[in-house]
């Protein structure tokens, strides 16, 4: 086993599926420099370096993941975002090294207080909720006038468009047919099953709402390990634009509340209500949600990892070939859309209904 570990799916951690960054390669796409710190996270080979006094952040991917066309549309994303001062990272280099693709970025500005948790780890407390909820409404306000399409298909993207759909059935065909290794990772899947008995009925739910939801790029991923903080408490630095893409403001407000208030690794998936709460009141004071976002929002939620989950499906099988992996990639696309039918998803709808 190497020395570099890796989050799992779970909560231990596991052998990285991809290789650690080498103090060498290090050097060959930023020159001399020394890693200071490798990143535990899954899906790519990440380290915090230090060049001539500078902290960078070098990330690196297979091109199966990310070509530099793929890394293109989610950096004109930040460009644009830097312009309109928000607080995110600079791009400052992306490179292709054979079978590898390399970006590299500048550090951030504050702590990274949650660099070591699990992606679905809680906010530290409330106020961390607010500050979070505050930061993701500034962030929208500075995406807007941003009008670049939607993303070509890759793995590893969430996305809003099958269930943004008035026909979702084609939609989801669409998408499933340009992905040829998520077509044959659902081939032995009762997906379409499943699809029919879980999330078309929450479809149903959200489609009156559709037609009031502004189309715009947004983060994707909005967890406390994707956020730096200040020593005021407040978000410093945006980090991880990976899974960005043209969804709707309300959708990655969702996944906020997704990401953030629902521990799914605990055995029972507790609710944070108090941070989901805080939360929500932070996003509201900087950008009060539309009476049309309001009644998407709890609609929305259910449904709001379903692309995702689909896109991790076409990542496991055809990139990382791991079969166990696909399997619990399947169970988070039904899985956590039921857990909304029990009684402590009910209650999470009730109490996000009741805060917009």
């Amino acid at each position: 086993m190497s020395a570099h570990l890796a989050h799992g799916l779970g909560t231990d951690l596991v052998e990285p599926d991809w290789p650690a960054l080498t103090g060498d390669e290090v050097m060959d796409v930023v020159g001399p420099a020394r890693v200071l710190w490798r990143s535990p996270r899954p899906l790519s080979a990440a380290a915090v370096v230090e060049r001539d006094g500078r902290r960078l952040f070098v990330k690196r991917h297979h091109v199966s993941v990310r070509t530099l066309e793929g890394l293109a549309e989610e950096h004109a994303f930040l460009r644009h975002l830097r312009e309109r001062g928000a607080p995110v990272v600079e791009v400052l280099d992306a490179v292709g090294r054979g079978e590898w693709t390399y970006e590299v970025h500048s550090a951030g500005t504050g702590t990274d207080l949650y660099r070591d948790a699990l992606s679905w780890s809680p906010f530290a407390g409330p106020a961390h909720a607010r500050a979070a909820g505050e930061a993701l409404a500034r962030l929208h306000l500075a995406a807007e006038g941003f009008t670049a399409p939607g993303r070509s298909p890759r793995p590893l993207v969430a996305s809003f468009t099958v269930f943004a759909a008035r026909d979702p059935w084609s939609a989801l065909d669409g998408y499933v047919s340009e992905r040829p290794h998520l077509a044959a990772a659902l081939a032995d899947l009762p997906w379409r099953e499943d699809t029919a008995r879980v999330l078309l009925p929450l479809h149903e739910r959200l489609a009156p709402h559709l037609s009031g939801l502004t189309p715009q790029w947004t983060h994707n991923d909005w967890h406390a390990s994707n956020l730096l903080w200040g020593e005021d408490g407040e978000v410093s630095t945006v980090l991880d634009f990976g899974m960005s893409d043209r969804t709707t403001a309300v959708h990655d407000l969702a996944t906020a509340l997704e990401r953030n208030t629902v521990q799914w690794l605990a055995p029972d998936r507790p609710v944070r209500e108090r941070d989901a709460v805080a939360l929500l009141h932070g996003y509201q004071s900087v950008r009060p949600l539309s009476a049309a976002e309001s009644a998407a929002l709890p609609a929305l939620l259910p449904l709001v990892h379903a692309e995702f989950a689909l896109s991790e499906l076409d990542y496991f099988h055809g990139v990382t070939r791991s079969a166990e992996n696909t399997r619990l990639a399947y169970e988070y696309y039904v899985g956590h859309a039921e857990w909304f039918s029990g009684r402590a998803g009910r209650g999470l709808l009730e109490l996000v209904a009741a805060e917009v």
